[in-house]
């Protein structure tokens, strides 16, 4: 569940993902619990308009957002108004707090007033020391950092994993809850693009969160992975156990760092070798084995840089006691050879509580099963953000569901 901003329940809207070195729009339709996507529209950015997944030039970025959403509003035929942004970078952290509750009575059934009692004393616990703590870790004073998303990811009676805890029994009740930060600075200049577009903001997610939350999770409680979206400007990462999000983490390396090796070692401007690292991703390069080898050569530093990045991350991870033996991999920047070779290199493995060597692979269009692709344009992993993005926006569309309505005035009494 994804929250901040007035709902409005609407056919159509947009998913506009703001990438450093991408921006991509994808109008979808809202019907029958599904985004049908109908336009999509994609613009590169320039080097001084976002870095690190951070706006630097609001004007540029609101000039490649009106291209790119132009491109989806033809091929759609629909202009809608409300849309959903995506948040991303170093300084977006999320964390999953779990709380046991133990019941005087197990007898008697669980109401909507107490459930209400324990969100919002979970929340109470752990706002103001998530923020507290993401505060310190970031160098921004408690003040300059926001709540981003809240949701309800995990509610347990007894160890038994339920969705609608109402008028169940039992005497431990474990309620998890995912809170996700960044700094106002962060989140303003996307709340100024969006008023820039003349668009109706549904919403601000974590766009890791929204990749985890994407690929079926409420209907496989015991589905756990590591995600991992590589895009221009950053690395982005949610670990998912047993349907529930536990957390997330980002750094600041992504394809334009592999991108600038590329120029670097075959001395050609940024432009031409943003081409050359497509076209090898693509392995349209294999029969000039000079040039794979180049740049594979060129890679190498970065991709161990890059490698180590992913480790620490994991290790930030210290609640989790084995780690998920499924790593699923999206965004432009994975499609590199390299990024999947060197995950599956077994010595980073066992410096990490994994139980064995994960399997990774990528995640296909087809595994987000509520957004149907009606353009046949969305074919791929770096595709997939935006896809995650729409599947958030069709709850946002819909009727709340019970928890998360509590917990969005909750959230909502928390920021006022």
């Amino acid at each position: 569940m994804v929250f901040g901003f007035k709902r409005k329940k609407k056919h159509y809207a947009l998913a506009l993902d703001i990438g450093t070195e991408f921006v991509k729009v994808l109008v979808f339709r809202v019907e029958d619990n599904r985004a049908n996507v109908i336009g999509v529209g994609k613009q590169r950015q320039k080097l001084t308009d976002m870095q690190g997944g951070k706006v630097t030039d609001i004007s540029a970025v609101i000039a490649n957002c009106e291209k790119a959403i132009d491109q989806a509003v033809e091929m759609a035929d629909v202009a809608p108004r409300q849309c959903i942004i995506g948040i991303a970078g170093e300084l977006v952290k999320g964390t999953t707090t779990t709380v046991h509750f133990r019941r005087e009575n197990p007898e008697e059934k669980i109401t909507v007033k107490e459930i209400r009692e324990i969100i919002d004393e979970v929340q109470k616990k752990t706002f103001d020391k998530a923020r507290s703590s993401l505060a310190w870790e970031t160098g921004y004073s408690e003040i300059d950092v926001k709540l981003v998303n809240s949701a309800v990811v995990d509610v347990k009676i007894d160890g038994y994993k339920v969705t609608n805890p109402i008028g169940f029994q039992g005497r431990d009740v474990a309620i998890g809850i995912f809170n996700a930060f960044a700094p106002i600075v962060h989140l303003g200049a996307l709340q100024t693009i969006a008023s820039g577009l003349g668009l109706d903001l549904l919403a601000i997610t974590s766009e890791p969160y929204a990749v985890a939350r994407s690929v079926g999770l409420e209907e496989l409680s015991d589905f756990s992975s590591i995600f991992i979206d590589v895009g221009g400007g950053t690395t982005d990462i949610a670990v998912v156990r047993s349907g529930g999000v536990e957390g997330t983490r980002m750094f600041a390396i992504g394809g334009r760092v592999f991108t600038k090796s590329i120029a670097d070692v075959l001395e050609v401007d940024f432009e031409e070798a943003e081409k050359i690292k497509l076209k090898y991703s693509k392995g349209e390069l294999e029969k000039d084995e000079e040039l794979c080898a180049k740049i594979a050569q060129a890679l190498k530093n970065d991709c161990e840089v890059w490698l180590a990045g992913v480790e620490l991350a994991l290790e930030e991870f210290t609640n989790i006691d084995l780690l998920p033996s499924r790593i699923m991999l999206c965004g432009g920047g994975s499609l590199l050879p390299e990024i999947k070779d060197y995950l599956t290199q077994t010595a980073w493995v066992k410096r990490l509580p994994f139980a064995k060597q994960p399997k990774v692979e990528y995640i296909n269009p087809s595994q987000v099963p509520t957004v149907k692709d009606e353009t046949k344009k969305l074919i791929d992993a770096q595709d997939i953000t935006p896809m995650a993005m729409a599947n958030l926006a069709i709850d946002l569309a819909g009727e709340e569901k019970l928890l998360d309505g509590i917990l969005s005035k909750v959230a909502d009494g928390l920021r006022s």
